[in-house]
């Protein structure tokens, strides 16, 4: 099992310029991104025109793997779930219409899966633990996951931002952002907590954001 760890981000601003909508999501180039699976939206918060604003986000390196419940593509809860470490494998049953994910054992080096023995086609999400959280909080959403297929996923935490109004927290991304991200970071490289400086440059409109 790999080393658990926490991540605090602070994203904040003063005076922005303009009122502008951060969105946060793990959406890096991912082998099947849009295809096998969808990034899910993890956080959304406004920005006004003036004053300070700030959004806090924390990220726990536990990984789940949930049956999600989607309304109107959005992933409003968990069914049940499971926690899940890199190299184990997690078989999925389904008795009498209750869904039960087994505990976790060896299985291949580098990945997460999930086996559908239920008898019919589900879908699946990997996500993150955060203290005190019954369900986790979804990252990826793998949609109509075969009787007898497996999930299998690369999860690194690679967290972009983007200023975008388009979107809201818990949605299921079917395709790219339409507007390109302002910031990338592998947050297993970061300190425990950081502060992060959003700006906008009122020259041309474009937003970037520094650590503090």
């Amino acid at each position: 099992m790999s080393h658990l760890f926490i991540r605090n981000l602070s994203f904040q601003c003063n005076d922005l310029g303009k009122e502008s909508t951060l969105l946060l999501t793990f959406d890096a180039d991912m082998k099947g991104l849009y295809q096998d699976f969808f990034p899910v939206v993890w956080r959304v918060s406004k920005f006004g025109k003036t004053g300070p604003y700030r959004m806090l986000a924390t990220y726990t390196s536990q990984l789940a793997f949930s049956i999600p419940q989607v309304v109107s593509g959005n992933i409003v809860d968990a069914e049940t779930c499971v926690k899940i470490n890199d190299g184990e494998i997690t078989t999925l049953t389904d008795v009498n219409d209750v869904f039960h994910f087994s505990p976790p054992k060896a299985g291949i080096t580098g990945v997460l899966q999930a086996a559908n023995k239920t008898g019919a086609i589900q879908d699946m999400a990997i996500g993150f633990m955060n203290p005190g959280d019954l369900m986790p909080k979804p990252a990826l959403f793998f949609n109509e996951v075969g009787d007898g297929s497996n999930v299998t996923a690369r999860f690194t935490p690679v967290l972009r931002a983007y200023i975008t109004s388009d979107y809201q927290e818990t949605a299921i991304l079917r395709g790219a952002i339409d507007t390109p991200a302002i910031w990338s970071k592998n947050l297993a490289a970061l300190p425990e907590s950081t502060i992060w400086n959003l700006k906008r440059d009122p020259a041309n409109g474009h937003y970037s954001i520094t650590q503090a």
